[in-house]
């Protein structure tokens, strides 16, 4: 490079360098939803079983404060993992009813994730019985009133595991 595009290249960096816009911030978000809280439906108590694989969960919804029990547990405990934390409460979440109800749910059988999976259509069964006509058509475009059907495949006989042959020998 020659001395001529070396002042260029300082003088295009001395211009654009810093340009300080006049806009000032109106609003500031946080990583919670900013509609929580917002939804339209009927606040009153409501129950719904939900399975999943070898996983039963009883929910119950009653108005309150956002609170969950599981097992006589809190959500955090019961769930370390903030996937899961997140896939319980997607009804809620979805329907913008944050902090409107406290969650009462007995759960067994199964694993974490079959539990999760189980408390959703529970939650999401609640919510469907406690307002249908605010509540249903959501939830369904959702696929959240589904039974996801999926369940371990049975062994059979003369295998090692439901499809696993012997290996084959030819002499």
């Amino acid at each position: 490079m020659n001395r001529r595009e070396i002042e260029n290249m300082a003088e295009n960096t001395n211009n654009s360098a810093v340009q300080e816009t006049e806009e000032e911030l109106t609003s500031y978000t946080t990583e919670t939803n900013a509609g929580a809280g917002t939804g339209t439906s009927a606040i009153e108590p409501g129950y719904g079983t939900g399975r999943r694989k070898e996983a039963v969960a009883r929910v119950r919804l009653v108005p309150g404060t956002g609170k969950w029990t599981i097992n006589g547990r809190t959500l955090e405990e019961y769930f370390p993992s903030k996937l899961l934390q997140r896939e319980v409460n997607s009804p809620i979440v979805l329907l913008k009813l944050e902090g409107k109800f406290d969650a009462i749910v007995l759960v067994d059988g199964g694993g974490t994730t079959g539990q999760a999976g189980a408390i959703r259509l529970g939650v999401a069964r609640a919510l469907n019985a406690i307002d249908r006509d605010a509540n249903r058509a959501t939830l369904k475009k959702a696929g959240f009133l589904t039974r996801d059907a999926r369940v371990v495949e049975r062994k059979k006989a003369g295998l090692h595991k439901a499809r696993r042959a012997p290996q084959f020998s030819k002499r």
